[in-house]
């Protein structure tokens, strides 16, 4: 198959999901499939441009992949307008020009506005190709579910996701309770959603023990080290967090909260907890680094904001459960998240107002070893069953196929790299 992939994210971008789309790509191009895929600069979660990424537009070489990439806007990321704006920036600059007649487009959300330029350039284009969208985040659910830009704007952004889904002619949700929400909120008929979980994205990585990985880092060995790793933006929440070690300042004196990434709500968070002693803010790690700084933890932190609840599958998860180490999820009960802690009994949920059971919920499993460990192997367990990334890319691979087959019924099925590629969009 001919298969060009749209999303705003892509490697070297670490988090959300952009490691994703860089995956299958990379898997898709090795079995044999011709892959171009139209991205972004990485910015995220920093919200800056990575450095050595200058000019208006370039095209790179990546695992088999061909990236062309566009320099989007870079917001103000406190600002939603501006945010909208750099997504209808990409989504402009993605759609113009010659896409070289793939046989099916797999549009990534988000972004929103961007998939919803290039669904509707692509029903436009005479003998067009198959129309797949793969949702990572809800839009209308999640301008809801944390107030932003008010009532208005959920309803618009649900307006804009209902009539993009519908007019794909396949979407593939990450999770069931998605795809619920799709067919009974946005009128998707149920036989185009498919969902395909997300997979663990970290490549198998020899590690020290916990006591040489802190000495390699400089924390101290005596500590209880609760980790939270990935965006520090709007929906994580992590007041809750800084309160917890507020908190524990009295309760808990050797407990440590160390907060590992970037996002927009860094700044604000840092100064929250000025002058704290036990919390300690480092900047995004090379992979090998990020892996040490999970295996030096006792306990992995999952903070979301009260009210999430079917808007998206935070993908830590997807590499916390790798690392045979307790999740402690401050989340509400019903949220999407805590059925995941649930299914993986990789870690126990907390409610996510009271951030006293946040940290004595992180102390009890760091000083019960034998709890901690047997949640540690659940996680691991549910990995090897739910989450491998080659049973996803087969997931991925006959979902695509199916739509090309569905575009082109009468056409040779698109298996390998030797089969005869589809005349599609220009």
């Amino acid at each position: 198959m001919r298969i060009l992939l749209l999303g705003l994210h892509y490697a070297p971008e670490q988090s959300g999901n952009g490691p994703y789309t860089a995956g299958l790509a990379a898997a898709l191009a090795a079995r044999g499939h011709h892959v171009t895929v139209r991205t972004g600069y990485p910015h995220y979660p920093a919200w800056r441009i990575t450095e050595g990424y200058a000019g208006r537009r370039m095209t790179e070489h990546l695992d088999g992949v061909t990236v062309e990439r566009f320099r989007p806007h870079i917001p103000d990321p406190l600002d939603p307008l501006d945010r909208a704006r750099m997504e209808a920036s990409f989504g402009l600059a993605s759609s113009l020009g010659r896409w070289h007649r793939p046989d099916v487009i797999l549009c990534v959300s988000p972004a929103l506005l961007a998939t919803a330029v290039n669904v509707a350039r692509a029903r436009a284009t005479p003998r067009r190709p198959a129309i797949g969208v793969w949702v990572q985040d809800l839009y209308g659910l999640g301008a809801r579910e944390t107030g932003t830009g008010g009532g208005r704007a959920a309803r618009a952004l649900g307006a804009i996701e209902a009539r993009t889904l519908r007019s794909a002619d396949g979407v593939a949700a990450i999770h069931q309770r998605m795809r619920d929400h799709m067919v009974r909120d946005l009128g998707v008929d149920g036989d185009r959603v498919r969902v395909i979980r997300n997979w663990t994205h970290l490549v198998p990585m020899e590690l020290p023990p916990r006591s040489e990985a802190r000495a390699e880092l400089g924390w101290d060995p005596g500590e209880i080290i609760a980790l939270h790793a990935g965006n520090m933006g709007a929906k994580q929440g992590l007041d809750n967090v800084i309160e917890a070690a507020r908190a524990a300042l009295r309760t808990a004196p050797r407990l440590r909260f160390v907060l590992l990434g970037d996002g927009n709500q860094r700044p604000r968070l840092e100064q929250l907890a000025e002058g704290m002693p036990n919390v300690t803010f480092v900047r995004p790690l090379p992979e090998r680094g990020f892996r040490l700084a999970m295996a030096a933890a006792d306990v992995l932190v999952l903070n979301e904001l009260p009210g999430l609840s079917d808007m998206a599958v935070p993908s830590k998860l997807t590499s916390y459960f790798t690392t045979g180490r307790p999740v402690v999820a401050a989340t509400d009960a019903a949220s999407v998240t805590a059925d995941e802690i649930r299914a993986s009994a990789a870690g126990i949920q907390v409610d996510p107002t009271d951030p006293a059971a946040l940290a004595r919920a992180i102390v009890e499993l760091a000083t019960d070893a034998r709890r901690a460990s047997s949640l540690g192997k659940a996680g691991q367990e549910f990995c090897r069953r739910e989450l491998s990334q080659e049973h996803a890319i087969d997931q991925y691979e006959g979902w695509l196929r199916d739509l090309v087959a569905r575009r082109r019924p009468s056409h040779p099925d698109l298996t390998g790299p030797t089969a005869p590629h589809l005349r599609g969009a220009e």
